[in-house]
This record gives C-alpha cells, structure tokens and sequence, in this order.
C-alpha cells in the first residue's frame, strides 16, 4: 500500500503532465481567400514542432521543425509548382549549417551558412566531399 505522501507525489505528477499538455494545441491559419496557410502544434502560444507551410495557391510552400518558435533543424522549401527547391539546416531560424539547392529536382548545388552568413557554395559531390564529411548533412 503506498504511503499518503507517495500518492499525493503521484497526484501532483499526473495534475502538472496533464495541465502542461492543456497549453499544447493543434492549429490551422488560413489566407482570407479560405485556402489553408499553415497548420501545427503551438505550446503555450509559440509554434512547437514540425509544420506544414502553404503558397496561396494551395501548394506546400515549405515544412519543417520549430523549438520554442523560432525554426530550427532540416526545412525544406518548395516553389509555387510543389517542386523542391532548397532544403536548408536551420537553427534560430537562421541558416546554419548545409543547404541543399535543386533545380529541376535534381541536386544543383550545396552551400555551408554560419549564422545566416554563406561560407562557400559548391557544385559537385568530388569538390564537396575534399572538404566536408557526408555525415554533416546528417545532424
């Protein structure tokens, strides 16, 4: 039998997991024309894992991962016909890290960002790979 003390600790668990997820929502935004913007998960009022960005056209305009608001891990961007056109690493919503370029959904080029700031831009896998690892586009 657990003691008064242990099932009062239980209580106040379950009472703080259970309030902490009344602040987690799902939402859908639209344009004024009714067609879908944007949908995902906010915690307490900030977009909160990944979301789904659409062109007023209705096709998806880019999709990715937020932390705390602010876009952060692998996005991917897509232009106005739903073709991909760039998948970048993020962190703080700023490019930081490797972005992957396309150009008719073949890979056109990779280019390195520190802190939004472009570093160098490369345009084939032999150059690319005499300077950085495969492994980086994996993070």
């Amino acid at each position: 039998m657990l003691s008064k003390s242990a099932l009062f600790f239980i209580f106040i668990a379950i009472s703080a997991l259970l309030a902490t997820e009344t602040n987690k929502a799902y939402y859908k935004e639209y344009y004024q024309s009714g067609t879908l913007k944007s949908h995902g998960w906010k915690y307490q009022g900030q977009k909160t894992g990944y979301w789904f960005f659409y062109h007023k056209n209705g096709i998806l305009e880019k999709e990715g991962h937020f932390i705390k608001g602010k876009m952060t891990n692998w996005w991917i961007f897509y232009d106005h016909n739903g073709l991909i056109n760039h998948k970048c690493q993020l962190n703080n919503g700023k490019k930081n890290g490797y972005c992957l370029k396309y150009y008719q959904e073949k890979l056109s080029s990779a280019v390195k960002y520190s802190n939004g700031n472009k570093v160098k831009e490369w345009y084939d896998l032999n150059s690319f790979k005499k300077e950085n690892k495969l492994s980086d586009l994996k993070k």
